[in-house]
């Protein structure tokens, strides 16, 4: 096994991957089996599965990053990628096994247990919900990805991890159409686990979300545009804080200078409800995991407390250049990309709110229930979103809903502008993209209150 000759060559790759000098030297595992399967049009018209084996090798040297990879790990070719990288023969051992971390996925219905017809039969369930709500429903698109996913890191300093990480991620996309007017509502659903996903989660309630999502878009009145109050509902997951916040404070781009928060530590960046933290160690989440794509533990790191900006998310390259430790955020998408600082699980800490009570509590606002995609700006911290449910609130009671709305706004400008946090917390599975990779991720806030956003509609 490919595994086993890399811990038991590791040493003779590493001496020579660092024959001509360099700081770091790393050798990447990854063994990936892959199954996708798609519903459209009342069938299963997708299915998509494979497995994928390579090895990454990377050498650090005068803070530059040298990167090559093979899909045939043999001895012979890691050694080509090793010594081509080293620009030179070696020769000697590093020192394995100082330390040795091995993880896994606790779980209690094993996807690769289970066949196509089970998986087929979890979209049919979801598909045949949405439909049930009648004609309006013009498509749904059902999606079921599960993924077991082997690595090894073994690095230059003697350290050596393994994790298996099994995720599976099942989504519902449902159009409605009623005189001629299109609406779309979307719904998901995630966990570091396996199939027991739905039974905590039925694939019939996500679909219900969904479906009643675009429906009731359908008979929602034209967003006014203007400044108000907004409340951003618990359910309506962590998109803001991950995209307007979260990438801000990844330590490579604070480095090149591409973030607002650069040379902000220890001051006050959000009201001092504000404690924002990214947690790879809680268990079950999408993001979660035993070692982040370095080998470094899963770790818990608080960012932003009460309002102060108190530390940044790192990976090894980026530590390296400021004397600092890994805080666990190195990930790649896969042995061919080389790592780099990642959200895992990012989210604002619950304050001491009635959810409810903070909705009473506003006279004139905008309740968002659920976020759609967006654009953020990290040099300035400007981002606009679509919102995909959202209601009027007026007299402190949520009215009637809302569509084609967007929130326009400055991620700082809005932590500061917070005046209300409730005790809840709402989380939402996806992918985060950075400069062309994907990895797994779970963002989540609780009710918060901004005293004043600007939303754009088609109503002035």
């Amino acid at each position: 096994m490919v595994k086993e000759l890399i811990k038991e060559k590791a040493g003779y790759l590493l001496s020579n991957l660092l024959s001509q000098g360099g700081e770091f030297g790393e050798i990447f595992y990854e063994r990936v089996r892959t199954c996708r399967m798609h519903l459209e049009d009342n069938k299963v018209d997708k299915v998509q599965w494979g497995v994928e084996e390579g090895v990454g090798i990377r050498l650090i040297r005068e803070g530059k990053t040298f990167y090559g990879y093979t899909t045939e790990p043999t001895f012979e070719n890691l050694m080509e990628v090793a010594r081509t990288l080293a620009g030179g023969g070696g020769h000697g051992a590093v020192k394995i096994g100082q330390r040795h971390i091995k993880g896994w996925t606790d779980l209690t219905v094993d996807p690769e247990e289970k066949d196509l017809l089970y998986r087929a039969q979890i979209l049919q369930r979801a598909n045949e919900t949405a439909r049930s709500y009648g004609d309006k429903v013009r498509q749904v698109t059902v999606v079921l990805v599960d993924r077991s996913r082997d690595i090894l890191v073994v690095n230059s300093l003697g350290e050596m991890a393994e994790d298996l990480q099994k995720r599976v991620v099942f989504y519902v996309d449902v159009t409605a159409q009623e005189d001629g007017l299109l609406q779309r509502g979307y719904e998901s659903a995630g966990i570091r686990g396996g199939f027991e996903l739905f039974e905590k989660t039925p694939p019939e309630e996500v679909a219900k979300r969904a479906t009643e999502r675009a429906l009731l878009m359908l008979r929602a009145r034209p967003a006014p545009a203007g400044n108000f109050t907004v409340v951003l509902s618990g359910q309506a997951g962590g998109t803001m804080i991950h995209e307007a916040v979260g990438h801000g404070l990844e330590a490579d781009l604070v480095q090149k200078g591409l973030s607002v928060y650069r040379g902000r530590l220890g001051q006050k960046v959000a009201s001092e409800l504000i404690t924002v933290i990214d947690d790879a160690t809680l268990e079950g989440h999408n993001g979660s995991f035993v070692v982040d794509d370095e080998g470094t533990p899963a770790q818990r790191t608080v960012l932003i407390e009460g309002g102060y900006l108190v530390g940044y998310m790192y990976d090894r390259l980026t530590a390296m250049k400021e004397g600092r430790q890994s805080t666990g955020n190195g990930r790649r998408q896969s042995y061919a990309h080389v790592p780099m600082v990642r959200m895992t699980n990012t989210y604002i800490a619950p304050g001491r709110d009635n959810p409810q009570d903070i909705v009473a509590d506003t006279k004139r606002g905008i309740l968002v229930v659920k976020m759609g995609g967006g654009e953020v700006n990290t040099v300035t911290g400007d981002f606009v979103f679509d919102v995909m449910e959202g209601y009027m609130i007026e007299g402190g009671e949520v009215t009637y809903p809302i569509r084609s709305a967007t929130l326009i706004g400055n991620g700082p400008r809005a932590l500061q502008d917070v005046d209300a946090v409730g005790w809840d917390l709402g989380w939402s599975v996806g992918t985060c993209g950075k400069e062309g990779q994907g990895v797994p991720v779970t963002d989540a806030q609780p009710t918060l209150r901004i005293k004043s956003m600007v939303l754009g509609g088609t109503e002035v």
